[in-house]
């Protein structure tokens, strides 16, 4: 863990990034973005590597930088799910909620590194008074090698499709695969903690699981904190759920079924899968608990041997 003081100069006189000087006790992503918006200068891309490798140098800031390597393309593809799915751009407070960040400064903060980079197309346009998006070029954002095959593998057409297989592992090392789920009708929740609209979801599913479970009814949570670097223990998430009546089974969502399913990028993402493995409902971010009691009911009253 880091020294809650660190007087340590660090010098890195590359590409723009001067020194380093940490004084007090800070959160690794947190310290990072403030160090990147207090160096950003237009025209100049941030160097990932100049960071890594003179500047911010621990494992905790390892690990944090890159994350925020992996949020660097995932933004343009969740503003763009977003503009489609809503018809209106994101909040910087919702891509902060959405990418597990302390404050909309700091969503803010990643949107300008991609504006003054020379490489990264200017798929957005921002209110200059306030900072917040005013209008996304969503074609841009698709025919951009760079984020195409995720913003056009996420958009919609999920529903009357065969669910892909999954096979996930909990805390107790035991794996939840969709083969063990033969038969049932499932909801497939993914979701990261932390995440505002995740945290509210999550207690309303549980109390739909209680009401369906003797159908043949599973909720799964498919937690993605591993796969988004976010370092949460087993041990939280599980005094998370027993403090929120969370009865369903946590497990940890993978690469290879993040793939699988669209390379999810809006959070939570709700799967209903009929006991035919057919999906039937498909919802991102928080949806109404009279939205998924309706689909789900008539998912479990579904003739057993309907196709």
């Amino acid at each position: 863990m880091k020294n809650l003081l660190r007087s340590t100069l660090i010098a890195a006189a590359v590409f723009g990034f001067g020194v380093r000087c940490q004084m007090a006790q800070s959160d690794p992503q947190a310290e990072i973005l403030g160090y990147i918006r207090g160096h950003l200068k237009a025209g100049q891309p941030v160097r990932v590597t100049d960071l890594y490798n003179s500047v911010f140098t621990t494992p905790e800031d390892h690990a944090a930088l890159d994350k925020l390597y992996k949020d660097f393309f995932r933004i343009p593809t969740f503003v763009a799910q977003y503009q489609q799915r809503f018809s209106t751009p994101p909040s910087l407070k919702t891509i902060a909620e959405q990418f597990a960040l302390q404050t909309p400064e700091e969503a803010d903060t990643l949107l300008r590194v991609m504006e003054t980079d020379p490489r990264v197309p200017k798929f957005i346009t921002r209110n200059p008074a306030t900072g917040e998006i005013s209008r996304v070029d969503v074609e841009m954002i698709r025919n951009d090698p760079r984020f195409a095959q995720g913003a056009a593998h996420e958009l919609g057409g999920w529903v009357g499709r065969t669910a892909p297989i999954f096979n996930l592992m909990g805390a107790d090392d035991k794996r939840l695969s969709s083969a063990g789920l033969d038969g049932k009708a499932v909801l497939l929740y993914v979701w990261f903690t932390g995440c505002p609209p995740c945290m509210k979801e999550a207690p309303k599913l549980a109390r739909i699981q209680r009401e369906f479970r003797a159908k043949g009814f599973e909720v799964v949570g498919a937690n993605a904190d591993d796969l988004l670097g976010l370092d949460v223990s087993d041990q939280a998430r599980q005094r998370y759920a027993e403090k929120e009546g969370i009865t369903f089974p946590i497990v940890h969502w993978n690469k290879e079924s993040d793939q699988a399913y669209g390379n999810i990028s809006i959070y939570p993402t709700l799967f209903l899968i009929n006991r035919q493995g057919r999906i039937t409902g498909h919802w991102v971010g928080f949806t109404s608990p009279a939205t998924l009691r309706e689909a789900v009911a008539r998912t479990v009253a579904e003739p057993s041997g309907k196709q």
